[in-house]
């Protein structure tokens, strides 16, 4: 017991350390002129690439690389050009704000990754992901807590904000999901303590009113846009999704087999659950986002009786569809 008890101590030592390593690092190199700053940077890409390798081929859980890759993201971006293009001018139109990394922790051990998105309603505000990134009872997945980045800098998109959101209180989930006719159904929100967010937080949010097809049509075939972070893949300087082209390969508006989705079209990996699903508008968009969020992406589809050695996967998804969240976000 008193070995757990010094390994305990000890971690929660590291953790104060890191967090004042954490403060003086950034200090630093804001100190730096542009020409040194230059230099720093190609030596930590050189030194970060050697220690990459090294890790690579040593025996190290991919909570530790995720780490360094995470850290050196940060650390470039504070050596970036002071002289680039201003991030505090509109990004697109606002649509890689909407949609976070979420990390999913078991006490200190990192489980997983995934994709997801704000939506607000009235005053509140809520994270949209899939219902298996939170719970997953068929593959053993119980995280308790997950993990987003929040930008809090709108001058300065390398300045985020690791925020940790509880999954339990007293024995019960935080979190709200729902099921309808068809059975349970893999969308998950959680809302957010927007009076314990930090004032200067940037965050862009889907509404109700991007539910609404606007007199627009949606058919088969339309054309899609999936935001998100595959494998966890994305710009790790500004800490920005990336997206992926889909289109709608299922009748729209017919519930797929029965269930509360449509089928999209797309390459997708692990690490896009709980990713949106969206349609570009042709109608002008007062709100900045010309968006319609048709679904919330949800995993892969393909056949059992498929022969992997002749048949290539369908490279079909399953997105659950969007309107659901006016269900599971309705006040109590």
């Amino acid at each position: 017991m008193k070995n757990l008890q010094d390994a305990t101590e000890r971690i929660c030592e590291l953790k104060g350390s890191l967090v004042a390593l954490d403060s003086v690092v950034p200090a630093l190199l804001r100190q730096l002129d542009e020409d040194q700053r230059r230099q720093a940077r190609a030596s930590v890409e050189s030194l970060a690439e050697a220690a990459r390798t090294v890790m690579l081929h040593a025996d190290i859980s991919d909570v530790v690389l995720g780490a360094f890759e995470r850290d050196i993201g940060r650390y470039l971006g504070l050596l970036a050009d002071r002289h680039a293009p201003d991030a505090s001018q509109p990004i697109d139109d606002g649509l890689p704000l909407t949609t976070v990394r979420i990390r999913t922790w078991r006490e200190s051990a990192m489980q997983s990754e995934a994709s997801g998105f704000f939506f607000s309603r009235d005053s509140h505000l809520f994270i949209v992901t899939s219902r298996h990134v939170l719970l997953d009872e068929a593959t053993g997945h119980f995280p308790d807590r997950i993990e987003i980045d929040l930008h809090t800098d709108t001058r300065d998109l390398t300045q985020v904000l690791v925020w940790s959101i509880p999954l339990y209180a007293d024995g019960r989930s935080l979190w709200r999901e729902a099921t309808d006719t068809g059975g349970a159904v893999d969308v998950a929100v959680i809302e957010l303590a927007t009076d314990r967010l930090p004032p200067a937080v940037v965050i862009r949010s889907f509404t109700p009113a991007h539910l609404q097809a606007r007199g627009e049509q949606v058919a088969m075939g339309d054309p899609l846009t999936i935001v998100g972070f595959p494998l966890g893949f994305h710009d790790t300087v500004h800490h920005l999704p990336v997206a992926r082209s889909a289109s709608i390969a299922s009748a729209y508006g017919v519930r797929f087999q029965a269930k509360g989705y449509f089928l999209t079209d797309a390459r997708t990996h692990r690490g896009s659950s709980g990713a949106p699903v969206l349609r570009h508008r042709t109608q002008a968009a007062a709100d900045g986002l010309p968006w319609q969020l048709l679904g919330v992406h949800s995993t892969r589809m393909d056949m059992r009786t498929r022969d992997a050695v002749h048949d290539e996967s369908l490279g079909l998804n399953c997105a659950w569809y969007a309107d659901v969240l006016l269900a599971v976000t309705q006040p109590d």
